[in-house]
Formats: C-alpha cells, structure tokens, sequence
C-alpha cells in the first residue's frame, strides 16, 4: 500500500489535515507544539468515478477502490536531528513512507501560534530540510565508514563508496540527497538508507479559506521553492477540508464551487503523489467486484498481474485489454468485444492508465 508521511513544523495544519483526509482518525490538533505523541495512521480510499460507472455494467457486488495510507508525524523543529523536541523518533518514521507531505503555514491568524514567532514559509520549509538533510548526513558517514573498510578487498563496496562520497559532498553543502543523480543500479544500492532528503515530496500550502482559489504572496514563495526541487505544490486549507467532513457529496459540491475550486484537498493530494510516484491504475470488473489495482508507470502485463497475485505474472498467458472510455461508451464488454475494441495483448504491453484488464493465466 502506498504510504505518506504528513510533517511540518508544529501548528501549521498537520493534525487538521490529517484529520479531515481520514474522517475517523483520532490525531488531536491542538493549539499546542507536539500535540501528536505517536504517529496517527488512516488509511483512505482513493476516489475514482470510474469504479461507480463500472461496477453499474457489470452489475458488481461490490466496489473497492485502491487505498492510500497517511501517516501524521509529530511537528518537528529546529534540533530535531539532535534529538530537539521530540526528535529522532520522528524522522525514523518517515523513513518508512514512500512520499513526503510538508505542510507549510501560507496563513496568517493571531489565535494560533507559530513556533518561530511569524509566517515565513521560506524559513520554515528550510528548517525542515535541513533537519532531514543532517540526519541524512549522520546516516551516510556512519555507513561510509563501514565500506570504506571493505572497500579495501571488494569491488561491490568501492562501487557503493563512490555513490556514498557523492551523496554526503551533496548534503555537506546543506542540499538534498534528491538533488544528486543516480542510475536505477546506484539507487538500489543506496536503497535500504532510506535516506530522508531523497524522498518525494509534495508540498501542501496551507491557506485560509479566502485564499483557496488564487494562493497568496506565501504560495509563490513555496512554488519557487519547490521548482528549484522539482517537487509538486498542492494547496490545500486544512480548515475547510475539516468544514467538508460532516457535508454530503452534494453539498461538497457545492461549497467548493462557492469557493471557486473544482475539488477538495483529498483528491488534489492523491493526484500530486500519483504524478510524482509515476503510479498508474487499471481496473477489472465483473459480477463479483469491480476493483481498482495501483501499478508503477511502465509495468508490463504480467507485471501488473502479480500485483493480484504473484501467481498471475508466473503462469501469465494474456490479457484481455479494453480502454476504460471505450468500454463505457459500448456500453458493456460484449458490445466493445463486438466493435473490436478488446484487444489481447502479451507479456510486452505496457499497461495504460485507465485500462480494464481481464487476465489468462496457467495455475
């Protein structure tokens, strides 16, 4: 299951956030440093009309769409990586996820304090940064020291040495670790780090309500930030994101088009980590369940079959593939079998975004 980890300094939306992305989490936000003593976990669906419309042809007994996992961990500070405010634990769980939500206050309201005294979004995504980037730094001189011991007899270590000085000569200027180049080889070497500076991240501009629409001065500033990172700006308001909790879908609707905005934090969230994951979704359907599976861009038919179950891409056969508008505009897959539109493609498709697949395999 794909993983989050929402961070941020503390009283800039977090917990909020958190608690509106997953209705039934039990984070407390409050008006108070390290109000989240141990990580919150929610686990949401991901919003997908397709599935509703599928699920009709196929007169499915059920819908499950795939699932996304947010982790709220505790507002960091400036020492975090000495150990400061509630340090270390924290940036071990980030490690854990497979993208990071840095929450930065883009909001100004007397009745909330900031930890550093004032609103510079700047100065906070920096503090932020370069904590995980001195983690990151101890991690690596600590593991150089190591191979460069083995390095003296083994060739795999002189290899991993050299992508190690690399990557602390990145972090010793205070950058990244997302900033340094890798092959798909070196990054498998360096993997199992977890190096925290390297991770994905999206940043989440908290904004008030007024400013959902159009941003402000302070989501600039994050966007320029982030363009020299190649990292993704969402902006979302933790405020009205908590107001649409209790709202029927309806009038969901509604008060985000009085706000002048087509959809809700959730779903512009999911959509950025998509993007920036290189993450795909195709679809099967039938009478039992209409489903949506969660692949990387790129993957091959078999490859998308063992995301069901690894016996699928082993005894992998075909796949009978229909594109998801075509399917709907036939009306059923009889119909789009009847047009030509099912097509069987071998082990060297490359699954397509929005693919209804049926897959033959040998057991």
């Amino acid at each position: 299951m794909l993983r989050a980890g929402i961070v941020g300094l503390p009283n800039v939306g977090k917990s909020t956030l958190f608690n509106a992305l997953v209705a039934n989490a039990k984070a407390e936000a409050a008006n108070f440093p390290f109000c989240t003593i141990e990580p919150n976990v929610g686990v949401v669906s991901v919003p997908d009309e397709r599935l509703e419309v599928l699920a009709k042809l196929s007169q499915s007994e059920k819908i499950v769409p795939t699932r996304i996992e947010f982790v709220d961990i505790a507002g960091l500070v400036k020492g975090a990586s000495q150990g400061e405010g509630l340090g270390n634990q924290f940036l071990a769980n980030i490690r854990e996820v497979d993208a990071i939500v840095h929450v930065v206050r883009c909001f100004d309201d007397d009745d909330i304090i900031h930890v550093s005294g004032s609103v510079e979004p700047v100065r906070d995504i920096e503090v932020i940064n370069l904590e995980l980037v001195l983690a990151d730094l101890a991690q690596v001189e600590k593991r150089i020291d190591r191979v460069r011991k083995q390095a003296k007899t083994s060739k795999d270590a002189q290899v991993e040495l050299a992508i190690l000085e690399k990557i602390i000569a990145t972090l010793n200027e205070g950058k990244s670790a997302r900033q340094v180049e890798l092959s798909e080889e070196e990054e498998e070497l360096i993997q199992s780090l977890g190096l925290l500076s390297r991770k994905p991240i999206i940043y989440a501009a908290n904004v008030s309500e007024d400013d959902l629409a159009t941003g402000n001065e302070w989501v600039e500033q994050v966007r320029q930030i982030a363009q020299t990172e190649e990292a993704i700006v969402v902006v979302v308001s933790a405020q009205v994101e908590s107001e649409l909790v209790d709202l029927s879908p309806e009038e969901c609707k509604d008060f985000l088009e009085s706000l002048g905005v087509e959809e809700g934090g959730l779903k512009s969230l999911i959509k950025a980590t998509y993007e920036l994951l290189g993450l795909r979704t195709y679809l099967t359907t039938g009478p039992t369940e209409t489903r949506a599976w969660t692949i990387r861009a790129g993957m091959k038919a078999p490859q998308a079959a063992g995301v069901i179950h690894t016996d699928f891409e082993r005894g992998f056969i075909r796949a009978e593939t229909v594109a998801y508008q075509d399917l709907v505009t036939c009306g059923g897959m009889t119909a789009a079998k009847e047009k030509g539109l099912v097509r069987s493609e071998g082990k060297e498709y490359v699954v397509q975004e929005g693919d209804v697949m049926l897959f033959r395999f040998n057991v």
